[in-house]
C-alpha cells in the first residue's frame, strides 16, 4: 500500500515538474503541433459523418421520449469511455508514462504486457481482436465513405440535369456513378501523399465546418419543409413510428439503436489524435477537454436534427433526410450535398491515414533494407489561403497508399448495399473500441479490483453495450437479406 502510494506520488511530481519546466517528459522524432482545437476539429471531422442525416428516421423510430434520451444517452457513454481512452495513451502512467503511438500499442502496454503489478494474465490475444476490430472497422467506413460521396455526387448532376432537360428526361439523367467514384478516389490518392493527420490539420477544419454547414442545412430545410405544411403541430408519436408487424418493429427499433451508437463511434482513430498533441499541457487533459467540445458539439446537432427531421415528416421521416421529397429548393439541397461531399474528403483521411501507418510499419520491418522503403523526395506546395509548405514524397508511400485507395475503391464499386454491411461491421466494432477496451484498459491502470462496487459498475455498462451491439449485429443481417430479396439492381444506388 506505502509502494504503491509512493510510486503514484514520484509519478505525480515528476508530471509537474515536466509541465513546469515546459518540457515534454518523452521526446522522439515525431512531430507534434495540435491544440485542443485541431484535436476538436478532428473528432467532429470523424464524428459528424453522414450518419446524422438517418438521424431523423432513428428518433421516428424511437418515438418523442426515447429518441432523444437515445441520443443523449449514447453521447454520455461514448464521452465517458473516451476519457477513458486517452488516459491509455501513455503507459503505466497517464502523463509521464511512453507513448502509445496506436489503440493496439494501448491495448498491449495494458493488457498484454508483462508487469508486477497486474493483477490478470497477459492476454496478448485481445491484441490481435483489438487490431481485426479496429482496421475492418477503419476501412470498412473508408468504403461506406466512398460510396456515400458518389451518391451525393451522382445526387448533384442528376438535380442539374432534371432541372436543364425538364422532369421528362427520365433515364438520360442517370448519373455515371462509377466515373464519379473513381474522381473521388483520385482526390484520396492526392490527400493521401501527406504523411499524417498533424499534416493535414487544414483539411479537418474545412471537413468540420461542412459539416456544421449541411447538417444546418438539413436542420433548416426540416424546419422549412415543417412550416410549409402549416406548422402548429409536430409530427410523429411518442411511441414512434408504427410498423407492419412487432417483428418489423423491433427490428427498426435495433437499428435505430445502432444508427445512434455507431453515429458518436471514434474511438478507434482516438488515440491517433491524441498522438498530434504538443505537451505540454499532458496529452490526456488536452484531449478531454477535445472530446467534451467535439461530443458536446455533435450533440446539439444530432438532437436537432433528428428532431427537426421527425417533427417535419413524422413517421414517414426517410432514412436520409436529404432525399425526402419536397423537402426544399433543389439548389439547396445541392448545397448541402456539396458540403457532405467536402466532408467525407475530409473524413475519409482521418480514417485512412491510421490503416496506411499501419500497413507502412508492415512493409518497413518485413523489407528493412530495401532502398525503396527508405527513399523520398520533397516538393513545394502552395494551397491557397489555407497552407503554404512542402511534402515529402517517398515512393514506397505513394505505391502502397494508391494501392490501398484503389483496393476501397474496388470494393465499393463490387460490394451492394454497403452501408448495410457497414452497420455489421460497427455493430462488431462499437462495443470492442469505444466501451470493451477502454474499461478494461482503466481497471488494469488503476488496479481496481475485481468484484469491487466500482469494477461492477464499469463491467455492467460494457455488458450493455455488448447485448446492443449483438442485436443490432442481428437487426443489420435482418436488413441485408431484406434488401437482397427486394432488390433485383443492388448497383443502380452508385451508378
Amino acid at each position: 500500500m506505502d509502494k504503491s502510494g509512493g510510486e503514484a506520488a514520484a509519478a505525480a511530481a515528476a508530471a509537474d515538474d515536466v509541465e513546469r519546466r515546459g518540457g515534454d517528459y518523452e521526446q522522439d522524432e515525431h512531430e507534434r503541433r495540435g491544440t485542443v482545437w485541431t484535436a476538436t476539429a478532428h473528432i467532429v471531422t470523424a464524428v459528424i459523418g453522414s450518419g446524422v442525416l438517418a438521424l431523423a428516421w432513428s428518433v421516428a423510430q424511437l418515438g418523442w421520449v426515447a429518441g432523444p434520451l437515445a441520443l443523449a444517452g449514447f453521447a454520455c457513454v461514448t464521452y465517458y469511455t473516451s476519457t477513458l481512452l486517452a488516459g491509455a495513451y501513455r503507459a503505466p502512467h497517464p502523463v509521464t508514462g511512453h507513448r502509445n503511438r496506436t489503440y493496439m500499442d494501448a491495448v498491449r502496454s495494458y493488457l498484454s504486457t508483462p508487469t508486477p503489478t497486474r493483477r490478470t494474465a497477459p492476454r496478448p490475444r485481445e491484441v490481435f481482436m483489438c487490431g481485426v476490430a479496429q482496421y475492418v472497422n477503419l476501412w470498412g467506413t473508408m468504403v461506406g465513405y466512398t460510396i456515400t460521396a458518389t451518391i451525393s455526387m451522382a445526387a448533384i448532376r442528376q438535380a442539374d440535369c432534371l432541372r436543364r432537360d425538364g422532369a421528362g428526361a427520365g433515364a438520360r439523367c442517370d448519373a455515371p456513378g462509377t466515373v464519379l467514384m473513381l474522381a473521388f478516389s483520385v482526390v484520396q490518392v492526392v490527400l493521401s501523399q501527406f504523411p499524417g493527420l498533424e499534416h493535414i490539420t487544414w483539411l479537418s477544419v474545412v471537413a468540420a465546418a461542412m459539416s456544421f454547414a449541411y447538417s444546418f442545412a438539413g436542420l433548416g430545410l426540416s424546419v422549412g419543409h415543417w412550416v410549409s405544411r402549416g406548422g402548429g403541430g409536430l409530427g410523429g408519436r411518442v411511441a414512434g413510428a408504427a410498423a407492419a408487424s412487432s417483428t418489423r418493429k423491433l427490428w427498426n427499433v435495433l437499428l435505430a439503436l445502432g444508427n445512434i451508437a455507431f453515429a458518436y463511434t471514434f474511438a478507434e482513430v482516438l488515440i491517433e489524435i491524441q498522438d498530434t498533441l504538443k505537451s505540454p499541457p499532458p496529452e490526456n487533459r488536452t484531449m478531454k477537454k477535445a472530446a467534451m467540445y467535439g461530443i458536446g458539439a455533435t450533440t446539439i446537432f444530432y438532437i436537432s436534427v433528428g428532431c427537426a427531421g421527425y417533427a417535419a415528416f413524422g413517421s414517414n421521416a426517410p432514412g436520409n433526410i436529404l432525399a425526402a421529397g419536397g423537402l426544399g429548393p433543389l439548389w439547396l439541397v445541392d448545397i448541402a450535398n456539396m458540403c457532405l461531399i467536402l466532408h467525407l474528403i475530409g473524413a475519409y483521411q482521418v480514417y485512412a491515414q491510421p490503416v496506411f501507418a499501419s500497413v507502412e510499419r508492415w512493409a518497413a520491418s518485413r523489407w528493412p533494407e530495401a532502398k525503396f522503403m527508405s527513399s523520398a523526395y520533397t516538393v513545394s506546395v502552395s494551397i491557397p489561403l489555407l497552407q503554404r509548405g512542402s511534402v515529402t514524397v517517398a515512393p514506397h508511400k505513394l505505391v502502397l497508399r494508391t494501392a490501398i485507395v484503389g483496393a476501397t475503391t474496388a470494393v465499393a464499386l463490387a460490394i451492394p448495399f454497403f452501408n448495410a454491411v457497414l452497420g455489421l461491421l460497427g455493430a462488431f466494432s462499437f462495443w470492442p473500441l469505444t466501451v470493451y477496451f477502454p474499461i478494461s484498459m482503466h481497471i488494469a491502470q488503476g488496479k481496481i479490483a475485481r468484484g469491487t462496487k466500482w469494477w461492477c459498475l464499469l463491467q455492467a455498462l460494457s455488458m450493455v453495450c455488448l447485448v446492443i451491439s449483438v442485436a443490432v449485429g442481428v437487426g443489420s443481417v435482418t436488413d441485408i437479406v431484406d434488401s437482397l430479396k427486394a432488390s433485383s439492381s443492388p448497383f443502380k444506388i452508385v451508378g
